[in-house]
């Protein structure tokens, strides 16, 4: 089993994919106990079988359930990514914060990293009176949603839903014919940044979250399938520190994230983790995002076969360059985003061809799988999402006949 290309470059994508709005309605349905788990499972089966079909059809090698057993709570829903988790962990407590309107503030300092509050971040303070009109686009339509608190010692209780998740896939790839999927799912560092009020150090919180997260990694990869391990705290986090720290300090800071994952990972094979990268989904400036360059390195000790990372954004389509300097380990992959999430343009397939070429010229055409740069499901409408996929899958095509011949 390997990631890299042989005859083609092939193309996947991130993972989260629009919902249809009986699912979302579905998804309603079971939040309010209108409808069981069994039931909300039967509508996600028909959903999921149909988004797989629609990705194969469209030409993509690497496909997925659409993350659709990761509840959304509305059309706009930019944490899905991160939310579903709170339903598969024991040690959580409800509240009544939703960290995107907290008016927290939590001040870090040389030597020492806290993370700040959503409206806290640098991007924001220096963008306020955009992030505040509801007109600008940056958070359009969001639904307030509210996160627990750790008030107690963190396990998995999430079997049943995994497995749910796991089934439908594999059925779904059963019935369409294809033929290699992979299952998203929280990092050890992204879970650890619920609010915790049980764990004394930020050492005993991460070893938690890895030990509970482990137990979601292995039934996907036992399953014969592939985990993306979705992990923003590794570069995002950098503008949810205020004020702005060292690089030292914050690699230091996310180097204890790294190893948490590794942990988490161990003795489950290379080529069957890919690693996702990215610096927030909302469509913001992004003024303070880390460059690339400066996380790349700690990035490739990541016990994964592939890297996903965000490449055709406008704060990062230039950072190809970086793998001019760095060296990719032997077998391993990098699947960059060729379109992106934040923006309503449909990428040219012309300029995703480009785009691969680029990073094919520098680590090789096995070594690139074409892919989006985030999840485009709650972040795109979804005729515009789908549009791009196509516009991917066009372009890898075109960027093959270039590359093979």
């Amino acid at each position: 089993m390997t990631m890299q290309n042989t005859d083609h470059v092939r193309a996947t994508h991130v993972g989260s994919l629009p919902r249809t709005p009986g699912l979302l309605e579905a998804n309603r349905r079971h939040a309010e106990g209108e409808i069981t788990f069994e039931e909300l499972s039967g509508e996600l089966a028909t959903a999921v079988e149909d988004v797989v079909r629609r990705q194969h059809e469209t030409g993509l090698d690497v496909v997925n359930d659409g993350e659709y057993g990761h509840t959304m709570s509305s059309a706009v829903d930019y944490g899905a990514w991160w939310n579903y988790s709170f339903g598969r962990l024991g040690g959580l407590t409800p509240s009544d914060e939703d960290r995107w309107a907290s008016t927290e503030r939590k001040r870090s300092s040389p030597g020492h990293i806290v993370l700040t509050s959503f409206p806290d971040r640098r991007d924001r303070e220096r963008f306020r009176e955009a992030y505040e009109d509801p007109q600008s686009g940056i958070l359009t339509g969001r639904t307030a949603t509210k996160q627990p608190k750790i008030t107690g010692p963190l396990t998995y209780t999430g079997q049943e839903a995994v497995a749910s998740d796991i089934r439908h896939l594999k059925a779904a790839m059963a019935a369409t014919g294809a033929e290699t999927g992979f299952v998203a799912a929280l990092s050890p560092g992204s879970c650890a940044r619920v609010t915790n009020e049980y764990y004394e150090t930020d050492e005993e919180l991460l070893h938690a979250c890895a030990e509970a997260m482990r137990e979601e990694y292995l039934a996907i990869t036992d399953a014969g399938l592939t985990v993306q391990i979705d992990d923003p705290s590794i570069a995002e986090s950098w503008d949810q520190v205020n004020p702005e720290p060292t690089v030292e300090d914050y690699l230091a800071f996310t180097r204890l994230r790294v190893e948490a994952l590794n942990h988490a990972l161990r003795g489950i094979p290379e080529e069957q983790v890919r690693f996702h990268l990215c610096w927030g989904s909302w469509h913001g400036p992004h003024t303070t995002d880390l460059e690339l360059k400066h996380l790349v390195d700690l990035m490739l000790t990541i016990n994964a076969g592939g890297y996903t990372f965000e490449a055709s954004s406008a704060r990062h389509a230039h950072e190809w360059k970086v793998w001019r300097e760095h060296t990719l380990p032997e077998g391993r992959v990098i699947i960059p985003g060729v379109v992106s999430h934040s923006t309503n343009v449909v990428e040219h397939p012309e300029l995703v061809a480009d785009r691969i070429e680029q990073f094919a010229s520098v680590v090789g055409r096995e070594n690139v799988v074409a892919s989006t740069d985030c999840g485009l499901g709650g972040r795109l409408h979804p005729q515009i999402a789908w549009a791009k996929l196509e516009s991917l899958v066009a372009g890898a095509r075109l960027a093959s006949e270039r590359l093979y011949g």
